[in-house]
């Protein structure tokens, strides 16, 4: 049943890839179809979604601690490894990003089939926390010493980031407790429902199998931290929290799934090693397809 319910969400990420690679519609089109939907749809669908969450349930507050501590405890573990076996920056962003990032678009494709809106409703307080911790600790590991670790640029870039901000403007709107008038709920509504199959459609387009061939054993060791230690550690995390059904649910998957693509955009701009971080985007995509169904049917169904 599990495989039943995730293998669609791959299946898209696969035609993604072979549309892209036969140059349809053309080689324009997945960039600006990226940018539509980061900017724009799948914004609606994080304030959609947190609208009418329980923002003051215990357990949400629990699942917003639970995400913070997940992905700080896995890039301690990574800074103190670095401090015993120096990385140059350009690389160790890339096998940071590759451990504590998260795919939303598969994450929230893979919640609403197993959880619905309910689930969705927990992502997106999931998101509104863990998303400005990796984006942090991402231009942290990119840079030593630079411009970007200052506190007003990191502040700016955060307040830039429209993922951050609609977590923000939904929150806002969930303790207003009043819902969304005029039927902007509707609208945003009808906007988020082409997020999820555009991103997953974008993700298979973005997939650079080339760039495997650059570090595969670098590349095979960050996808098992990333797609089996990080679901253990969090499954530890949810347990010490006291997280339990949907809000365990969540915090398994969204450690469970390949890292962001988003990652290879933010490496290039920090100058960081693009390649490495395009071969590690590419190969836990690939080892998901395996992986998760065993993951979620191991820790994800509590």
């Amino acid at each position: 049943m599990l495989l039943l319910t995730i293998w669609p969400i791959f299946a898209l990420i696969c035609v993604g890839y072979v549309l892209a690679r036969r140059g349809f519609p053309d080689a324009g089109f997945w960039p600006a179809a990226e940018r539509m939907n980061y900017f724009v749809l799948f914004p609606a669908l994080l304030v959609s979604s947190l609208q009418d969450a329980p923002v003051r349930d215990p357990a949400l507050l629990r699942l917003g601690g639970a995400a913070a501590a997940t992905v700080c405890i896995a890039a301690l573990v990574l800074n103190l490894a670095r401090w015993r076996w120096p990385v140059p920056p350009a690389r160790f962003g890339p096998a940071l990003q590759g451990v504590v990032r998260f795919n939303t678009y598969l994450g929230l494709a893979i919640t609403a089939s197993l959880a619905g809106p309910e689930g969705l409703a927990r992502a997106a307080v999931f998101l509104a926390v863990a998303v400005p911790v990796v984006n942090v600790l991402s231009i942290l590991a990119l840079t030593e010493g630079g411009s970007a670790r200052t506190p007003r640029v990191l502040l700016g870039t955060m307040l830039r980031n429209p993922l951050i901000l609609a977590c923000l403007a939904g929150l806002a709107v969930a303790l207003a407790g009043h819902g969304l008038p005029f039927g902007i709920d509707r609208f945003l509504a009808l906007l988020a429902q082409g997020s999820l199959p555009l991103g997953l459609l974008c993700v298979g387009a973005a997939l650079r199998p080339a760039a495997m061939r650059l570090d595969l054993a670098a590349m095979t060791g960050n996808a098992v931290l990333r797609l089996l230690l990080m679901p253990l550690l969090a499954a530890g995390v949810a347990l010490a929290f006291g997280l339990s059904g949907v809000e365990a649910q969540v915090l398994v998957i969204f450690s469970a799934i390949p890292t962001a693509t988003t990652a290879y955009v933010l490496t290039r701009q920090m100058n960081g090693d693009g390649l490495l971080m395009a071969g590690i985007i590419t190969t836990q995509t690939l080892a998901a397809a395996a992986t998760l169904p065993l993951v979620l049917l191991l820790l994800g169904r509590s």
